[in-house]
């Protein structure tokens, strides 16, 4: 973290990538080398990303900390700061404060399959862990990931789904909602957790994490249960209005915990004994 807090980091864009209609993902490099040279993450962290004279956005990082140099967001355009953002241009200068936020226990998890569970733009929050762990490909079992969105326009990382499909180390499963699908479309046609409940995954040795709006979420953590996960193997990630990232400014707090500060990262059991506020 910078030893200002309040300070960010000047970021240039390297690169954009039109992620959807309204989705881009950006690739920061860091302005001084000092600063690349010093600055570590861990998966499941996030970063107030500003543009000057506009305001900051909260996003997780959701490039892998094995990949080093540089890191990535994703945001959908939906208000003053994010549509600023997304008027930028490679070559630009942006603000980076962080990182901030828990991580998830990846060393908890060697040995161990691995079910990603993720809908719409919630799959950016979870790129980060995916690719931290297919980067340590050795240290797990199966990895099976389970992406859905409204339609195959709304589907993000469409090269990198590719790329998973086509590993033989990873199993993927794509769906779409009802009248989302093209003529060309040939992966499952349904909701994230009725395609989940035919997949005839088992729950042995296996953490589930899980990340998507909060009707999936409701209507998938049954499949789960009814699947045999306990709810300390199940993990999410939250972005409840966080805006410091330190605890400091209270938007975010569920109960007596701050999400930018205990969270984002939470296990099913933890997140049970909150107040619905999330």
């Amino acid at each position: 973290m910078c030893e200002n807090i309040y300070k960010p980091y000047l970021m240039v864009i390297d690169q954009i990538v039109d992620e959807t209609a309204d989705v881009k993902t950006f690739r920061l490099k860091f302005k001084n080398q000092e600063d690349a040279d010093k600055f570590t993450f861990k998966a499941g962290q996030f970063g107030e990303y500003s543009i000057f004279g506009e305001g900051e956005s909260t996003f997780c990082i959701a490039s892998a900390p094995t990949r080093k140099e540089y890191i990535e967001c994703t945001f959908r355009k939906a208000g003053r700061v994010t549509n600023a953002l997304a008027n930028a241009e490679v070559g630009d200068t942006v603000g980076f404060r962080g990182p901030y936020g828990n991580t998830f226990p990846i060393e908890q998890w060697e040995g161990k399959n691995l079910l990603y569970i993720a809908g719409g733009i919630a799959l950016p929050p979870m790129r980060c862990v995916i690719w931290n762990t297919i980067d340590l490909r050795e240290k797990y079992k199966d990895i099976t990931i389970v992406y859905g969105a409204r339609s195959v326009a709304d589907l993000v990382y469409k090269h990198e789904l590719k790329e998973w499909e086509e590993r033989p180390d990873i199993k993927l499963i794509t769906t779409v909602d009802p009248g989302g699908q093209t003529p060309e479309w040939k992966g499952e046609i349904g909701f994230v957790p009725t395609v989940l409940e035919k997949a005839g995954l088992t729950s042995a040795n296996t953490i589930a994490i899980l990340c998507g709006p909060p009707v999936m979420i409701k209507f998938t953590m049954p499949v789960l249960k009814n699947m045999g996960f306990e709810d300390k193997d199940i993990f999410t990630t939250l972005e409840n209005r966080m805006k410091c990232g330190f605890g400091k400014c209270g938007r975010c707090n569920v109960g007596k915990l701050f999400v930018c500060k205990d969270g984002p990262v939470f296990t099913y059991e933890e997140m049970k004994v909150l107040p619905a506020e999330y």
